[in-house]
């Protein structure tokens, strides 16, 4: 639908569809170089369509021509229909007075002497490329987003998606906590893109490749959403490049998703799952799986056979670190059942050994705290809930070929027979410079160690031998980044909102080394149940000076009319994306319909807790046996294939359609209260290609 004439789009081409026939590619993207020395030259000049004339570069590129303004960084776009749009306003801290613009080749260059920042226009894909290279450490705050009047809607890529009415008193007031906030692209945002939808079939897409100390910072002027992109040109850390990319849509809200995922498969670096099942067998097991973290007896043979007789066919059932471990004959049950079997490992953490500590943050000697981040004043950086500290990639690949220590952990984990592996922070993106004298790093060295360890892990070459065992491999919170090594993650598909952890930990006013002010969500006991986990928590439950913020929270996180497929349309096909896992299905009652809606509409699998110690489990079970055997079929039709369409069908954005590669599987999902051309109100018919539709009404299935 068009989102401003508020119709229905469902007699014209929709979502991915319309965009593979409409988009008009206006790249232009920011990909520092070094070495580029402007010449200064009088009067226009042309190099393969490139002009520059009166001060500015105008560049021919797909569905128009780009014109930069060099004495700001202004951005206009000319459709070829005759529509001008503003890409981008000057950048918010002037770059200084630019040298002479020339031309050569297919590119313009020019400089900012006083800024120490060189430039290069040029057309490369369909996109036009402005390179920047800094000489010296600064900023830059740029490109300046949302500033065309006919801006409607942000588009942007917490978790799984938002799509956010630029001018919705929610999202420009306190209550939603956006505007005055930043959030780094390399750690906070799942794609390192983001869009606005223009009005009149028109767009603007952003991409930002070079996410690494780059940020997205949120504003609203006149009541209207903007935004601004920064980064932090750094010899140290290696980040003095910068790439931005814009490209014209036709306004899909997922408009920006179809041009990252288009730029991932230009370089390379689209991963496919159908690839990895076939170098993985195993991996198939995710399709029609849903995934839960099994306690006590739950992680038994026994209550493997409780789970099959319950209907269950496919499972990811994973357990965390602690004292008690599935045994080889509870996987060789999980296995002959048809599951996959994971255990929970991180890599990321060191403490001494003591009573309390994780196994998994004990290593053996030499490690902590020699293996430390070490910040620029030379202390340790803290680790999880300021415990010891987070050990650094660089040490581990330094140490690894001698001392195998990260083989040796991951041998010691699936000597049980376990077929899959969950390694907890590697792929969510908090990446470190490390000071250390003996293993310095930098972010960008960072990430290339997390991604050879993880790409051993699914090829099976972690331990060096000529035996491979590849593991079926996921991770937290993955960024796109990681989409080529990973097979699943759980956490994309979560918008966190920042009072997320406030409620987890209960401290909303309180600081964190004092008694928590809310108990609502539980804690960690019992062993077997904990109740962070276990515990079913309500908007009321919380005290009363809460309730207000955990209720926006939760809006924000889970209210359908603002949330779009982001992810979904750049990396279903390639990896299979999972909520958090301290977010299962039965911690949130009152967000159950809209959760399993959501599931079902994206083609992405519903997380659960397992425990035959907790008073819920056997509603667990029955909950997770119906919606699973709802979904297998789809996901099973489906989990290989792109997202290909996302539309809203009516104008409140209540009733959404996705379909999947040409047709393979059809989903119309209706948030809302009344039915909509014969599909209730809380329900989702599902039809794969050349079947009959399926309808599924999780209120009639979960309490």
């Amino acid at each position: 639908m068009d989102i401003n004439s508020g119709q229905s789009s469902s007699a014209r081409p929709t979502g991915r569809r319309r965009a593979r026939r409409t988009l008009l590619v206006l790249a232009v993207a920011t990909a520092l170089a070094g070495g580029l020395t402007p010449a200064a030259t009088a009067g226009p000049a042309h190099a393969a369509g490139v002009r520059v004339q009166g001060g500015h570069v105008e560049l021919p590129i797909s569905g128009g021509t780009a014109t930069i303004d060099p004495t700001t960084l202004r951005v206009d776009a000319r459709t070829d229909d005759g529509r001008t749009l503003r890409v981008s306003d000057p950048a918010a801290d002037a770059p200084g007075r630019p040298g002479r613009v020339t031309a050569s080749g297919r590119g313009a260059q020019w400089s900012y002497p006083e800024r120490g920042l060189r430039a290069r226009a040029s057309v490369e894909h369909g996109r036009l490329l402005v390179t920047l290279t800094a000489d010296r450490d600064t900023t830059l705050a740029w490109p300046v987003t949302g500033t065309d009047p006919a801006s409607s809607a942000l588009q942007l890529p917490r978790g799984e998606g938002l799509s956010l009415p630029v001018a919705d008193p929610f999202w420009n007031s306190g209550r939603a906590r956006l505007v005055g906030s930043e959030e780094d692209m390399a750690s906070q945002l799942t794609l390192p893109a983001w869009g606005y939808t223009l009005g009149g079939g028109r767009g603007v897409s952003y991409l930002a490749p070079t996410d690494i100390d780059t940020s997205l910072g949120y504003s609203s002027q006149d009541g209207r959403l903007r935004t601004t992109a920064k980064h932090i040109f750094s010899g140290g850390n290696a980040t003095r490049a910068y790439t931005v990319a814009f490209s014209l849509t036709d306004g899909s809200p997922v408009a920006s998703a179809v041009d990252y995922r288009r730029w991932l498969a230009e370089h390379g670096r689209l991963g496919s799952l159908s690839d990895k099942i076939r170098a993985n067998p195993q991996t198939g097991k995710l399709l029609g799986a849903f995934h839960a973290y099994a306690w006590g007896g739950d992680r038994t043979a026994a209550g493997i056979a409780r789970l099959k007789s319950a209907g269950i066919s496919r499972l990811w059932l994973g357990y965390d670190a602690d004292d008690a471990p599935m045994k080889s004959a509870d996987v060789a049950a999980a296995t002959k059942a048809g599951y996959l079997v994971g255990p929970y490992d991180s890599f990321a953490n060191g403490r001494d050994k003591g009573p309390d500590t994780p196994p998994n943050s004990v290593w053996p000697e030499g490690v902590y705290p020699s293996f430390c981040v070490r910040r620029a004043d030379g202390t340790p950086q803290p680790g999880f809930r300021q415990q010891g500290c987070y050990l650094s990639s660089e040490a581990f690949e330094q140490a690894e070929k001698q001392r195998h220590l990260l083989a040796d952990r991951t041998r010691s984990l699936v000597a049980n027979g376990a077929s899959s592996y969950f390694l907890d922070v590697d792929a969510a993106g908090e990446l470190f410079r490390d000071h250390a004298a003996g293993h310095p790093m930098t972010m960008a060295q960072d990430r290339a160690n997390r991604l050879a360890r993880m790409g051993r892990l699914t090829d099976g070459s972690y331990d060096g031998t000529a035996r491979r065992t590849p593991l079926v491999l996921g991770s937290e919170s993955a960024g796109a980044w990681a989409n080529q090594v990973l097979a699943f993650d759980h956490g994309s598909g979560t918008p966190v909102d920042g009072r997320l952890w406030p409620m987890e930990n209960g401290h909303f006013d309180s600081a964190p080394d004092q008694p928590k002010d809310d108990t609502a969500w539980g804690g960690y006991l019992p062993a077997e149940a904990p109740d962070t986990f276990f515990k079913p928590v309500r908007v009321g439950d919380f005290a009363p000076a809460h309730r207000a913020a955990v209720a926006d929270a939760l809006m924000a996180m889970y209210d359908p009319a603002y949330r779009v497929p982001l992810y979904e349309t750049a990396l279903h096909g390639s990896l299979v994306n999972v909520e958090r896992w301290e977010l299962p299905f039965g911690k949130l009652p009152e967000e159950k319909t809209n959760r399993a809606l959501l599931a079902m509409l994206y083609n992405t699998p519903l997380n659960f807790v397992l425990s035959d110690k907790d008073r819920r489990d056997a509603q667990n079970v029955r909950e997770l046996a119906a919606l699973q055997r709802y979904f297998a079929p789809l996901h099973q039709a489906a989990g290989t294939e792109e997202l290909t369409s996302f539309d809203w069908l009516t104008s409140d954005r209540t009733v959404q359609r996705t379909v999947f590669g040409d047709a393979a599987l059809t989903v119309t999902a209706n948030f809302g209260a009344a039915a909509h051309d014969g599909l209730p109100g809380g329900c989702v018919d599902a039809t794969p290609k050349g079947g009959t539709p399926r309808r599924l009404c999780p209120a009639d299935v979960v309490s």
